[in-house]
Parts: C-alpha cells; sequence; structure tokens
C-alpha cells in the first residue's frame, strides 16, 4: 500500500510539472510569436516556433508520463516504463525540426536588409530567459526525485530554450547597440544570434535523442552502478560467488538480473531467503530499481561448479 501510494505521488509531481510547462510554453509562444512579427525580430520568431514545437513535445510527455505509470497487465508484464522514452525520443525529434527552421530563416535574414531593433523585442527575450531557468531547474528538480525520463527530456528542453534566450538577447542588443551608434554589421546581431539558438537546440536534441535510443536498445547501466550492485549482493554472508550480473534501464526503472553461487547444502527455504535478502537490500540502496531478478547455483568449498 505504501509503494502505491509513493507511485501515485511521483505520477501527481510529474504531471503537475508537465503541466506547468505547457501553460508557461503556450503564454511565451503567443508572447515572443507577436512581438516578433510586430518588431520583426528574427531570432524571436524562430524562438517562437520552437516554443510551438515545446507545446507539442510537451504534450507528448504528459501523455507518456500517464502511460508510463500504468501497472503491469497481461501484454506488458513489464510494465509501460519505456513509453517515457517514446516521448524523450519525440520531444528530440521536435527539437531538430526547430533547430533547422531557426537556422535557415536565421541565414536567410542576412541576405535582406536589417530590421529595425526593438526594445520591447529584447525584454520579451529577458523574461522568456528567466521564465525557462526557473522552468528548467523546477522540472529537473522534480525528474530526479521522480526518476521521470519524460520530465527530464522537458528539462532539457526548457536548457535549450535558456540559451536561446541568452542568445536572443545578446542578439537583438547587439542590434540595438549597432542601430544606435550606426555600426552596420552589428544591425545583423538578431540573425546571427538564431544561428547560435539552432546549434544549442541541435545539441541538446543529440543528447535527448541518443539516451533514449541507448534505453530502448537496453543498453547496460553505467559502471559505477554494476560495481555497487555487485558490493550490495556480496554484502550477503550466503553469496560466495557472482556469476553473472547485468542491469538495464527501463524507462523510469532499473531491471537486474544476476546468478550467484550459494552453499550447495541450504535448503530451498534457505535459499529463497537469500534470494529475498538480496532483492532487498539493492532496493533499499537504489529506489529506482523495480525488479531484481535472482538465479542461484551450488557452491561447494572444496570443488570448483
Amino acid at each position: 500500500m505504501t509503494d502505491v501510494k509513493i507511485s501515485d505521488a511521483k505520477t501527481a509531481s510529474n504531471v503537475f510539472a508537465i503541466w506547468i510547462s505547457l501553460f508557461s510554453n503556450l503564454i511565451l509562444t503567443g508572447i515572443k510569436l507577436i512581438v516578433g512579427f510586430l518588431f520583426k525580430s528574427q531570432v524571436l520568431i524562430a524562438d517562437g516556433v520552437h516554443n510551438a514545437g515545446d507545446v507539442i513535445a510537451t504534450m507528448a510527455a504528459l501523455g507518456a508520463a500517464k502511460v508510463a505509470q500504468k501497472p503491469a497487465d497481461e501484454d506488458h508484464p513489464y510494465g509501460h516504463g519505456k513509453s517515457e522514452l517514446i516521448g524523450s525520443a519525440m520531444v528530440a525529434i521536435i527539437m531538430v525540426i526547430a533547430a533547422l527552421f531557426i537556422a535557415y530563416h536565421s541565414f536567410e535574414s542576412f541576405f535582406h536588409p536589417a530590421g529595425e531593433a526593438s526594445m520591447v523585442a529584447f525584454a520579451a527575450a529577458v523574461v522568456s530567459l528567466f521564465w525557462k531557468l526557473w522552468l528548467y531547474i523546477y522540472c529537473m528538480r522534480v525528474s530526479k526525485e521522480t526518476t521521470s525520463k519524460s520530465l527530464e527530456a522537458t528539462a532539457y528542453d526548457h536548457l535549450a530554450d535558456v540559451y536561446a534566450s541568452i542568445a536572443a538577447c545578446i542578439g537583438i542588443g547587439a542590434a540595438i547597440i549597432g542601430e544606435r551608434n550606426d555600426i552596420s554589421f552589428l544591425s545583423y546581431g538578431d540573425a546571427a544570434a538564431g544561428i547560435v539558438v539552432a546549434y544549442f537546440v541541435l545539441k541538446l536534441a543529440y543528447h535527448m535523442g541518443k539516451e533514449a535510443v541507448d534505453v530502448l536498445m537496453e543498453k547496460a547501466v553505467s559502471a559505477e552502478k554494476l560495481q555497487d550492485y555487485e558490493r550490495l549482493v556480496f554484502s550477503i554472508p550466503e553469496v560466495k560467488r557472482i556469476d553473472r550480473i547485468r542491469a538495464r534501464e527501463f524507462g523510469q526503472y532499473v531491471m537486474i538480473d544476476v546468478r550467484v553461487g550459494v552453499p550447495g547444502e541450504l535448503s530451498i527455504q534457505e535459499g529463497h531467503d537469500v534470494s529475498r535478502k538480496i532483492k532487498q537490500i539493492i532496493i533499499e540502496h537504489h529506489s529506482d530499481v523495480e525488479e531484481v531478478l535472482i538465479h542461484l547455483n551450488p557452491w561447494y568449498k572444496d570443488a570448483q561448479s
């Protein structure tokens, strides 16, 4: 009962954080697109389109978070944890499309007369910067508490927006300085910032996409984690040998498969108790571990088996 309540609390935290992200992206998309078109700011328009993609990505993350929390059933005996990774992959794809869109329109701007720089556009970029910075910190904190991959992807998406907003502030600021001091090349700061934005967005999209693919392909957990699992298994006095230990991420949680050697004279009940001890000690030290599959092999002091 306690585990169910904890899981429900985690789900509620994830969903609440994603809803905040969704409404924030809707508001920021409106602000950036309206101000960008009114004051002809390429980087703000591009960033607004990126935020529009964020709205779609956040909706995907919301759906994935809800599906991931469904209990195991006959068709999905290991649960629905990997649905979060589908959400992460969708976010990465949308970010790649947004990056290419930003880069294209920013590059195209160099072949047209520079638009008039605006303090309103600069203010919009500053508001977006601090808003997105808060969203990144908040979503990353909740994702660590709940081990939610889709929320972590959403947090990284907010971080991409932070970089985009920094570049927008610098670019629009440079354009304002260039216009007021008659420095022609600074007038294209807005367009140049758009290309910088595209780079950071593309870089984060690659990071998120690679992580999602690694988990979907059942890449092993880090060597450090595996060593800690081994240490915990050997802390059980009856365990004399580890024949094999493997672990893989399964969305929000980790699945471990371990084969150990225990004294061959142990009874079935004693062997069962050893298995239970191994599982308990690992889960006690690693809250993200959902299941530990244990196979016992006979071990004899004076013989190799």
